[in-house]
């Protein structure tokens, strides 16, 4: 059996997915992003979407549980620097 590739998320710009992918990376999990040149040449124009990062299908749930736990923390820190 064949393990495909699955899109796991949309990013406004390359950075964003770049770093997504490094720290899935750290985890163990080969990820790519697609899109990142259109995405860069054609900015602005809503025809284009931004950069998607993409998994294989077996390690999708633990990819976007990952993103997911990774994007809380953010927004914790954040939270408490506001209370200071």
């Amino acid at each position: 059996m064949e393990d495909k590739l699955v899109t796991i998320a949309q990013f406004e710009n390359y950075i964003e997915a770049e770093l997504a992918k490094q720290q899935l990376a750290d985890f163990g999990i080969t990820a790519a992003v697609t899109g990142a040149n259109a995405a860069n040449t054609y900015s602005g124009f809503l025809f284009v979407e931004g950069p998607e990062l993409q998994v294989f299908a077996s390690r999708a749930k633990e990819a976007m549980d990952i993103l997911e736990s990774s994007k809380e923390q953010v927004q914790v820190l954040g939270e408490e620097e506001e209370e200071q």
